[in-house]
């Protein structure tokens, strides 16, 4: 979903587990879909953890738990690993995820978040487990992510961190354009250079 990315203050929904691959993001059975609606995928977004066997919503998952909420989930170390489905974007985007917040990303889901508006912010572990403790403490724990400064901020502590983000992402985010529509606002440019290496 292309939004402009400013400034994001939310409250957090914690998942304090590492390595959780990308077949715990978005079931393997759910890649023969043949659309590409957010909702839909959005509502399969950890499927077999957010769900019973009989289908009902399992208590015991964070999703599912009323004291979380918001646009930002913060993830143990190394998210997203395993096989390099973009589906999992779709899923965490569909459902609302605007940032994810972690202290490893594995490199195709990160880049499969970033071309779908999912933003992935990569802190230290210590920013990620004081955050963990105080979203624990007080599920109400906002964070503030400053995609112009590249900080990420706990509210509840104060404590602020830098992410990395490539310039071009960066401006894409900061202006709601995806790759088409880039290239699309340089248009002229393009072709000016495409007549003048045809002399």
């Amino acid at each position: 979903m292309k939004q402009k990315f400013d400034i994001i203050e939310s409250t957090c929904v914690p998942l304090p587990l590492e390595n959780v691959d990308t077949d715990q993001i978005i079931p393997a059975r759910f890649l023969k879909a043949t659309t590409r609606d957010e909702k839909f995928f959005g509502e399969n977004l950890f499927r077999d953890w957010r769900y019973l066997p009989d289908g009902s919503p399992n208590p015991g998952f964070v999703l599912n738990d009323p004291r979380y909420g918001g646009c930002v989930l913060v993830a143990g170390k190394n998210f997203g690993s395993g096989s390099s489905r973009e589906h999992a974007a779709w899923a965490l985007a569909g459902y609302g995820f605007r940032a994810v917040i972690s202290s490893f990303f594995a490199d195709i889901h990160r880049n499969n978040e970033l071309n779908n508006f999912v933003l992935p912010v990569t802190v230290s572990e210590a920013f990620l487990a004081e955050l963990f403790d105080c979203i624990a403490a007080d599920p109400a724990t906002r964070v503030r992510i400053d995609v112009h400064e590249l900080t990420v901020t706990n509210l509840a502590s104060g404590r602020s961190e830098k992410f990395e983000m490539n310039a071009y992402k960066q401006y894409c985010f900061l202006n709601a354009m995806d790759d088409i529509d880039y290239l699309l606002a340089h248009k002229d440019r393009i072709e000016e250079y495409e007549r003048n290496s045809a002399l």
